[in-house]
């Protein structure tokens, strides 16, 4: 008979127990049952309503945000500055408003919503949505792709200087440049069709030829898959190098701007120190001089810094010297906090008279505006006309030149 084994069992467990377990049951109640209404004394009065909501309740709604177009203000009412006090009881501080002459629809187009996915599919940038332009909904817009302008950013999303009214991100080290964005470039802007784009970068003082090799070569692409599309290249000052300026002059644009961006008085304090108004001017010259005059130069002055009327007459005269053909002027408009102040909010009138200036000092084209940026469109499509003039009256020069040597030779 085989014997039993013994139990253990430790001394600090608990007795096991012999009783057998109940079935469990589960907590909802089944389908079956009619459901009970709780009585009116069982219900949770409603919350009580609050100051806060009824604050909010009466306040704006969505469309209040929304400009009107067809809510149009009396032009003095318009041109008038507003200010308001903000901040807590004890610190509240006066603020100018935004004027009315400097609000912009919200961009939501369907143009918009396509030229941005395909910028997105390609890993493109621009400097539409990098410095926040308050024209994206305007450039971006129209009826098709071949209206609208983009200006591409070139070299990534991050620039190695820090001027205090600029909102591009900075970085000493940067990410290295892509070596497919020249291909990718050139097979979105031949895809849309454009007859006229530009191309602009942030500034790698990080490399060795502050990325003039990879502009040029994204210019050159461009030609090649779209030989008749014009080509604006926004550039920087490449640290004074001149050589790298003449690398991509002679790439094939048709438009080379550079923007002194304020007068010389204030450039210290606006730019990054490491530019400087007769640096900016040496590179305009510079590639004025590299062409031969065949190269329209542009250059670009924000207005509302703080500068004076003699400071920006002088401006002026300076840049007439190199042979400067095209010049905008528009507002600045503060990004963020963190930037530096407007110091001035111009009216379009004197944006107007600015205009007038240039063109009497002899500027081929001017664009004036609070809301003109110098890769604005308005003035695309004339320096656009220009080109093509200047290539038909070359056409007719060599074609009369070429007749002229053949009756000579048949002399």
């Amino acid at each position: 008979m085989k014997a039993k084994a013994p139990t253990l069992r430790c001394l600090h467990s608990r007795p096991v127990s012999r009783t057998p377990r109940k079935p469990h049951l589960p907590s909802c109640r089944a389908f079956a049952t009619a459901a009970t209404e709780p009585s009116a004394s069982d219900r949770k009065p409603p919350h009580p309503r609050t100051t806060f909501q009824d604050r909010l309740n009466s306040g704006p709604s969505l469309s209040s945000f929304i400009s009107n177009p067809s809510a149009q203000l009396p032009t003095s009412e318009a041109l008038e500055l507003r200010t308001a006090l903000v901040g807590p009881t004890g610190k509240k501080k006066e603020i100018t408003r935004l004027p009315e002459w400097l609000k912009t629809p919200i961009p939501n187009n369907s143009n918009y919503k396509k030229i941005k996915a395909d910028l997105r599919g390609l890993n493109l940038h621009t400097v539409c949505e990098e410095a926040r332009c308050p024209n994206i909904s305007d450039c971006w817009g129209g009826n098709d792709k071949a209206a609208a302008t983009a200006t591409i950013m070139l070299m990534g999303d991050t620039c190695t200087r820090g001027c205090r009214f600029c909102s591009v991100k900075t970085s000493r080290a940067p990410p290295p440049l892509d070596p497919h964005e020249p291909e990718h470039t050139a097979e979105a802007l031949s895809r849309w069709g454009l007859g006229y784009v530009v191309l602009t970068s942030v500034d790698r003082d990080d490399l060795v030829d502050g990325g003039a090799s990879h502009f040029a070569e994204t210019i050159m692409k461009i030609k090649q898959k779209a030989p008749t599309m014009l080509v604006e290249a926004l550039t920087g000052d490449y640290a004074g190098d001149l050589e790298m300026v003449e690398r991509v002059a002679r790439s094939g644009l048709d438009v080379y701007a550079h923007n002194v961006e304020t007068v010389e008085e204030l450039t210290p304090m606006v730019r990054d120190r490491r530019a400087t108004f007769r640096q900016s001017l040496s590179v305009l010259r510079k590639a004025k001089e590299v062409s031969e005059g065949r190269l329209i130069t542009k250059t670009s002055i924000m207005l509302g810094l703080g500068e004076t009327e003699e400071q920006l007459w002088e401006a002026l005269r300076e840049l007439r010297k190199v042979d400067v053909d095209v010049v905008t002027f528009g507002q600045y408009m503060r990004p963020t906090k963190r930037h530096m102040k407007v110091h001035e909010y111009v009216t379009p009138a004197t944006f107007e008279l600015w205009r007038q200036r240039a063109l009497d000092m002899g500027f081929l084209y001017c664009a004036s505006g609070p809301l003109v940026r110098s890769s604005y469109k308005a003035g695309e499509a004339f320096i656009e006309n220009v080109l093509k003039k200047r290539a038909s009256m070359s056409q007719t020069v060599l074609s009369e030149a070429t007749e002229s040597i053949v009756e000579d030779s048949h002399v």
